[in-house]
């Protein structure tokens, strides 16, 4: 999961952190605000992103308080960019600005650094994700370049099987985030203002690479000047979201999410559904998080008009047989300073947010027992001892 790129300026200083234990005692700043007998999450981890404080931050929350795994915070060597769970739960990865590292995941989710060589060496992995078979790592770079790296499923470890696969992006473009289709079919990147790459996708490691010759040309943005920041795809395959600046017409937060039939790529044209784009109540969309059933999709915005805040916005998803429908909710959840990434949590009841600018860090939202939808907030703290740039989350699923 990717949202790190905001840290890709700063100096890439190989600055190790001791991990002193007394040091990053995390600070419960605001804690548990409903529920808090019983509010309890699944493993998730906090890329810590501020010079001086690069750390791993490995928490759960249990009964409404934060609890910080062993061994937690894992020191990274620089400035790390995102982070990528592999969905059997066994490792981990973190792209820094020293390469990307392998975290092997144990009991309670303690996090073991398996080297400290890069497990590859690209310094600008913006955006990453483990594909569907525990195969490949997929990461997309701002030197310009797509990336499949052949791993063993056990261990994460390089598999000698296949060799590393590298596509050429064209015109280098601002990396914001990338996405793999729950089917392992397309890879979706969000490019900025070259808008968003639709890539066809076979994870076949013993019979060649799994990435085409060419990109495909990119699904424009909407408006002249706008920018695509954040892709997903929806859990079952029916839809494919891209937040976009200027995405949408309002008059004052025009970021917009723009919705997408997946089937359509079939055709080579995608086609967006009846309604979109669709407001996303902020100026920048920069992610979005469709949640485990599918029911609910949802937006956080970094700025929001008139707000030193952000906010996330949800969206309903409904169907009649094969068309689908979204519609906005009537409300939003108030986020912190610069929200950067959302993860849903194992239990599926929670949705956690990051936020990097603090005021709080972190974000947990259950969801509201009498409005569909809508979040509540129940849980708020630090990351660490602050300010420490809170930019990318993983939840272990």
């Amino acid at each position: 999961m990717n949202f790190g790129r905001q840290t890709k300026w700063m100096l890439a200083a190989m600055l190790l952190l001791t991990g002193c234990k007394g040091f990053w005692n995390v600070p419960n700043s605001g804690g548990c605000t409903s529920n808090c007998t019983t509010l309890s999450t699944g493993v998730f981890y906090v890329l810590n992103a501020n010079a001086g404080k690069y750390a791993i931050a490995g928490n759960s929350i249990v009964s409404g308080t934060l609890t910080t795994l062993s061994g937690s915070p894992y020191s990274l060597p620089s400035g790390p960019y995102s982070i990528a769970i592999a969905p059997n739960k066994s490792f981990l990865y973190v792209s820094t600005q020293t390469g990307i590292f392998l975290y092997s995941i144990g009991s309670g989710g303690a996090l073991t650094l398996t080297s400290a060589t890069a497990f590859f060496s690209d310094f600008a992995a913006y955006t990453m994700q483990v594909d569907a078979t525990n195969s490949w790592l997929v990461e997309a770079s701002g030197s310009g370049y797509l990336y499949a790296i052949p791993i063993n499923p056990a261990d994460g470890t390089r598999s000698t099987t296949s060799s590393v696969q590298q596509l050429p992006l064209g015109v280098i473009p601002t990396i914001h985030q990338l996405a793999i289709s729950p089917d392992n079919k397309n890879i979706f990147l969000a490019m900025g203002t070259v808008g968003t790459a639709v890539i066809p996708f076979t994870a076949a490691p013993t019979t060649g690479g799994p990435l085409p010759l060419a990109v495909s040309t990119p699904i424009a943005v909407k408006a002249s000047g706008g920018a695509a920041v954040s892709v997903a795809v929806d859990p079952i395959n029916r839809l494919f979201y891209i937040g976009e600046l200027l995405g949408s017409s309002a008059s004052v937060n025009t970021g917009g999410l723009r919705v997408f039939s997946y089937s359509s790529l079939a055709s080579g044209t995608p086609v967006e559904i009846t309604g979109s784009p669709f407001a996303s109540s902020g100026l920048t969309p920069v992610s979005i998080l469709p949640i485990a059933s599918g029911a609910y999709v949802y937006v956080a915005n970094s700025t929001v008009s008139s707000s030193t805040t952000g906010n996330v916005s949800g969206f309903a998803v409904s169907s009649s047989g094969s068309t689908y429908s979204v519609a906005p909710l009537s409300t939003t959840a108030s986020a912190g300073t610069n929200p950067s990434a959302m993860a849903e949590d194992s239990t599926g009841t929670v949705v956690l947010l990051v936020n990097s600018g603090g005021s709080p860090d972190l974000n947990a939202f259950t969801f509201d027992a009498t409005t569909s939808g809508k979040l509540d907030s129940a849980f708020t703290s630090a990351t660490g001892i602050d300010p420490v740039g809170a930019t990318a989350i993983a939840a272990l699923p």
